[in-house]
């Protein structure tokens, strides 16, 4: 597995991403924000800092430990856990969105849609095929071939509030990207703010 948030990667210094601050903006505050493989916590500072509570975890116990002392994740809920070998940590419990950035493990997937309340929002962000040409990850077990996301979305029931597939610079890499949402139960059209 390639986890790109550790210290000896040039992705350890990244900003929070755009398409994570802008697909959470409409959440109110208050709201429990799960982020997958948190890494350094560059999403879960971000997010307490808009008055949402995110909940972090990653695998690298060096990289939470520092997380716990750092200014600006005071009071965020951060796990320990081996996502790929281990149980999911919260069973039973609901979050308002998923955030996932630079991070890609299938078999999760189910797990973390059944994880969202009726109205949570996903939002994905990871490598896609043509990572490969520029860097890493660059095995295809761990890039999003096309349509991809959409496809997971359709088949956990959710919809689709922003999607996108391509090239993006500084650092040089292929993406895919979705925003997403579990629709309130009874159907009923429900307004979710684009961003």
């Amino acid at each position: 597995m390639e986890l790109l948030l550790s210290a000896a990667t040039p992705h350890a210094g990244l900003a929070p991403s755009p398409w994570v601050l802008r697909w959470t903006a409409a959440l109110p505050p208050g709201a429990r924000v799960l982020d997958l493989a948190c890494g350094h916590g560059r999403h879960l500072r971000a997010l307490a800092a808009r008055g949402l509570q995110p909940v972090g975890v990653d695998r690298d116990a060096a990289a939470i430990d520092a997380l716990r002392g750092t200014p600006g994740a005071a009071g965020v809920e951060l796990c320990v856990a081996d996502l790929e070998a281990g149980p999911w940590p919260w069973p039973g419990r609901v979050f308002d969105a998923g955030v996932v950035t630079n991070y890609l493990w299938r078999p999760l997937w189910p797990t973390l849609l059944a994880s969202l309340a009726p109205g949570g929002r996903l939002v994905h962000e990871t490598f896609a095929v043509g990572n490969e040409t520029v860097g890493k990850p660059s095995n295809p077990d761990f890039l999003l071939r096309p349509g991809e996301l959409l496809e997971v979305a359709r088949d956990g029931g959710l919809r689709v509030l922003g999607y996108e597939d391509g090239f993006l610079d500084h650092p040089p890499r292929f993406v895919q990207r979705i925003a997403a949402v579990r629709e309130q139960p009874g159907g009923a059209p429900t307004r979710h703010p684009l961003g």
